[in-house]
């Protein structure tokens, strides 16, 4: 979970009375992050461009890694173990031309 020290945390009506105030200070990294609360609770997270980039690269990154892992993983799996559809049809009972 993520921190946030009291100057980093505003209120939804604060941002609205301050827009240009508050995206000034992540535009000038003099806050990393301004998270805006609604009713006490918090809502969303504003962060500077650079950062969302850079998150958004490493999420990309992530799920890459995750996509060539399961290919990897089913690389190794014996051919025995696959069917052709016109197998697969065969034993559901399913007419291979009507697909």
């Amino acid at each position: 979970m993520v921190a946030y020290t009291r100057d980093e945390i505003i209120s939804a009506t604060e941002l609205a009375r301050n827009v240009s105030k508050t995206l000034n200070s992540i535009a000038r990294h003099e806050k990393e992050k301004i998270a805006i609360s609604k009713n006490n609770k918090l809502e969303a997270v504003v962060i500077g461009i650079e950062e969302y980039e850079r998150l958004k690269e490493a999420y990309d990154l992530m799920e890459h890694t995750e996509i060539a892992k399961i290919i990897e993983e089913r690389s190794k799996t014996p051919q025995s173990e696959y069917f052709s559809i016109e197998e697969m049809a065969e034993k559901l009972g399913i007419d291979a031309d009507k697909l």
